[in-house]
């Protein structure tokens, strides 16, 4: 039997009508190019009948798998058990609203096969979405883009391809499905390429965008770089900003004690300085004990020797 080359994974949340659509369009896509594939629907809580529409698909379609949560939990939630039950070669998620397009699957395919990348994201270049939308997501895309180093223009781009084992290795969490990019490259997965994909205006049902997610995408980006840069070195960060505050309140409290003897000045503990250079030495003392704490979590954790390898002899 031919290996499976392509499981899709789709997290939804309310779009009964949009399904039928949706499978016959993948399917007719995947059997003109003669793709072997899996369809995996993740239903995140829905309340529209959309379960009963995938029930009816996988008797339509062998190739549709379902999963059905009890509540809402997320898209990363979503993503990440779609993720644990993939089996393909390359694994591309997309949105059940009809906005991303299925013939963009055999070029995000054939970008993975023949340049060899570890992920490819999508770029919406022209995009049906009011202003309320693209301005947040324009922002958002610059500071992804000064932040990670990564040089794509849409991170939040639903529509992407992976190799297996890059979705396998990396965990996707709270809200950080916004980031896999970024995620990716800080397991080690830095071949990382971009294709301009079809943008499509909503069909049916309506938006899932709220502004909330203006103010988690920003802090979920620091904690991605955070987690990447400091995740095995807790101490790394917490001692050097602990050592910077503590030179600086043994440099002010060494000039409010040279004052006092050789200018004989007196009073230096009314003085602001001095209640800045205790502060300043209490601050960096307290970063200190964070970050040894950090590392003894860090050492107790049970993924503190999980190291991704490429390739053994």
């Amino acid at each position: 039997m031919q290996p499976l080359q392509l499981s899709l994974v789709i997290p939804l949340k309310n779009e009964a009508e949009s399904l039928p659509e949706l499978e016959a369009w993948i399917r007719r896509v995947c059997e003109e190019n003669q793709i072997r594939y899996e369809v995996i629907l993740i239903d995140d809580g829905s309340n529209d009948g959309s379960w009963k529409v995938i029930e009816q698909l996988k008797q339509q379609n062998p190739a549709i798998k379902g999963v059905k949560f009890r509540r809402n939990y997320g898209k990363s939630a979503a993503l990440f058990t779609g993720f644990k039950i993939a089996q393909g070669a390359i694994v591309i998620t997309m949105d059940a609203d009809l906005q991303d397009s299925p013939d963009e699957i055999p070029g995000l395919m054939q970008m993975i096969h023949e340049k060899g990348y570890d992920l490819v994201s999508g770029w919406k270049k022209r995009r049906h979405d009011p202003p309320s939308k693209t301005l947040p997501s324009k922002l958002f895309n610059a500071v992804a883009r000064k932040i990670s180093g990564i040089h794509l223009h849409d991170f939040n781009c639903g529509l992407k391809a992976y190799q297996l084992d890059v979705v396998q290795s990396i965990e996707v969490y709270g809200d950080m499905h916004r980031w896999m990019p970024v995620l990716a490259k800080w397991a080690g997965f830095t071949n990382i390429g971009e294709k301009v994909v079809e943008h499509r205006a909503r069909k049916y049902g309506s938006s899932k965008f709220g502004w909330e997610r203006i103010i988690t995408g920003f802090l979920d980006l620091l904690s991605v770089y955070f987690v990447g840069k400091f995740g095995k070195k807790p101490m790394h960060f917490f001692g050097s900003l602990g050592t910077l505050s503590i030179l600086l309140g043994l440099a002010i409290l060494t000039w409010l004690s040279a004052s006092k003897i050789i200018y004989n000045q007196y009073g230096i503990a009314d003085r602001p300085a001095f209640f800045f250079g205790i502060l300043a030495l209490i601050i960096g003392s307290q970063l200190f004990l964070a970050g040894f704490l950090a590392e003894l979590n860090n050492r107790n954790a049970y993924n503190k020797d999980q190291y991704l390898i490429e390739k053994e002899v």
